[in-house]
């Protein structure tokens, strides 16, 4: 099976309208995240409080913007006008596995391993962390969305991989207000933009994270691993669709990578002391407190994370790193 970026004739069909179907798409990822998310806060599934976490204000929020991104990302992707019927299943097993999977994380996950090493390491010595569950969970879904995406072995083996990388790679950068959602809208913007079925994908989930963006900045809620697993895997459906094997093979070369430096590198340290980066990082975002209300609000230390330096890839129980 091949894809729209392997048919000249689908390109140049996929150009015809591209935008105004993207556009559409873009609308009803929007529309659908505000419905959800309203309707989660109006009904908070268990009650407010497992929902609610306290920040490094001392301040409560919400997670559940991070159902609210999953729900309607994926729900907007299958909603989209002109989208192979393989194409939204693909999504919706997907974005709502991926973002299930994170959820499941975010509420039952005490913190105590974190990031591949960690959890893979208590699985080795038969201690079942739920970030282990996560990861064979969203490497599960991977595997089934680039099914059927492409069913061609070869391209499984790629986009299975690719899919779930990317998943995993975006709840990398949801330390601080905002990173996430930013990092998802500057990555997923040339596939939205790009001829071939991936856009379709991506333009919903850009208008889902678009449209949760202010409440984020505004500390109000956080996507936490639900939103930003979901993001990131409907984004690897995305690449999986439009881009020709070489490319998906340099994509997952940079996930892969990316996701083994942060094991020994802080993300939020490199961008801390990279001027632009620092620059985008906090555009938006509320001023941080002076220095004398932020140690009267510092919350009781958790246990120090190892290597890799501040956390990355995992968010403390009360969200103090936010």
């Amino acid at each position: 099976m091949t894809t729209a970026a392997d048919r000249p004739g689908a390109v140049r069909a996929t150009r015809r309208g591209g935008p105004v179907r993207r556009a559409a798409g873009f609308g009803l990822g929007a529309l659908a995240a505000r419905l959800a998310f309203g309707a989660l806060r109006s009904r908070p599934p268990g009650g407010d409080e497992l929902w609610s976490r306290t920040n490094f204000r001392d301040e409560r929020l919400t997670l559940l913007e991070g159902p609210a991104v999953a729900i309607g990302a994926s729900a907007g992707a299958a909603l989209s006008p002109r989208v192979p019927a393989r194409l939204r299943a693909a999504a919706l097993v997907a974005g709502l596995g991926a973002g299930g999977f994170g959820g499941y994380d975010d509420l039952a996950g005490s913190g105590k391993s974190r990031g591949f090493k960690g959890h893979l390491g208590a699985l080795a010595r038969g201690e079942v962390t739920t970030g282990a569950v996560k990861i064979l969970g969203i490497g599960a879904t991977g595997l089934a969305a680039a099914a059927l995406v492409n069913r061609r072995p070869i391209d499984i083996a790629i986009n299975g991989p690719l899919i779930a990388g990317c998943a995993n790679l975006m709840n990398l950068f949801d330390l601080r207000p905002g990173r996430a959602a930013k990092v998802a809208l500057l990555a997923g913007a040339p596939a939205a933009l790009a001829p071939g079925e991936g856009g379709a994908v991506a333009a919903p989930a850009l208008g889902a994270t678009a449209a949760l963006l202010p409440d984020d900045l505004g500390e109000r809620s956080m996507m936490g691993d639900a939103g930003a697993n979901a993001l990131g895997a409907l984004l690897g459906v995305a690449a999986a669709a439009s881009l020709p094997r070489t490319g998906r093979l340099a994509l997952l070369g940079g996930v892969v990578g990316l996701t083994a430096a942060s094991e020994v590198v802080s993300f939020t340290k490199v961008i801390a002391r990279t001027p632009p980066l620092r620059w985008l990082d906090e555009l938006g975002r509320r001023p941080a407190p002076a220095p004398q209300a932020a140690a009267a609000a510092e919350p009781v230390p958790s246990p120090p994370a190892p290597a890799g330096a501040d956390g990355d890839g995992a968010k403390p129980v009360d969200a103090s790193s936010r």
